[in-house]
């Protein structure tokens, strides 16, 4: 097989396993679909995943990533890998995705570990997966914007909510910016949670450009803090897709939820006027 692409159809069931079907030519006798993380910038990292490919049909190739392969958090992409002198490897490129399976899941609240797997289209035109690996995890659900403040609706796994519980909004660099906020309900048996951020607070200091603080919830008082996220559906990046309205933190200031690439929950501060 020669280093050209090649494109790939997707499906997902609902226990993770993503199912690869390829139109390409016949490969040699070791050919696999490669998947290799790839780091900030789009360097890439140590590390890779190999599927065996099989004949499904003419001019069809079939590899099955199984659920239970570990594939470390991150953005891998695809490729079709012959080895050989030169191991030439062929560009995968994005088919159709049947990702249905992927929306709305809902695991066991006591399992230790949840991960999440998404197929989806780079930039340009490559495919990939995006893998999130969180143990434990806080799943974002509802989020509702307020005059005053933004409230958060979820479901907590791997750990139980108990005295203290609370959520954190933290500055990236700045350690003494953590402004903390009570948990309004939480259901141990069911891992739901609520809470509701005021935007007040975290613009009580300097707010010269735009922050991104990210929020974190405290399972309860001096526990390590779990990252609030959105990564059990279909959506690989939110950042651009889910937009909510900005709201007056203080004067001249302008506060607003957000998602980031990586499907994390924050609160973006920035100078702005209240009529936005």
């Amino acid at each position: 097989m020669s280093a050209t692409a090649v494109r790939a159809d997707c499906a997902a069931d609902r226990s993770g396993t993503l199912t690869f079907d390829l139109t390409a030519p016949a490969p040699g006798p070791d050919a696999v679909l490669l998947l290799r993380r790839r780091g900030a910038a789009g360097r890439k990292l140590g590390g890779a995943v190999r599927v065996p490919l099989s004949r499904s049909g003419p001019g069809r190739l079939r590899a099955v990533l199984p659920a239970a392969a570990e594939l470390a958090e991150g953005r891998w992409d695809a490729y079709v890998e012959e080895p050989g002198s030169e191991r030439a490897e062929a560009v995968v490129e994005p088919g159709l995705r049947d990702l249905r399976a992927l929306v709305d899941r809902s695991p066991d609240t006591g399992t230790a570990s949840v991960s999440a797997r998404v197929p989806y289209p780079t930039a340009d035109g490559r495919l990939a997966v995006r893998c999130w690996v969180r143990a434990p995890h806080a799943e974002a659900g509802a989020v509702v914007v307020g005059p005053d403040g933004m409230t958060v609706e979820g479901v907590l796994y791997g750990v139980v909510a108990g005295e203290g519980a609370a959520v954190e909004a933290r500055l990236p660099g700045d350690p003494a910016r953590v402004h903390s906020f009570p948990l309004t309900s939480a259901d141990g048996p069911s891992g739901a949670f609520a809470c509701t951020l005021p935007y007040a607070p975290p613009a009580t200091g300097p707010v010269p450009e735009a922050q991104l603080w990210q929020l974190w919830l405290v399972p309860a008082a001096g526990a390590d803090g779990v990252r609030i996220s959105r990564i059990l559906d279909d959506v690989w990046s939110r950042n651009k897709s889910f937009v909510y309205p900005g709201r007056p933190a203080a004067p001249g200031v302008l506060a607003t939820p957000c998602y980031t690439a990586d499907n994390d929950l924050c609160l973006r501060l920035e100078p702005g006027a209240a009529d936005r």
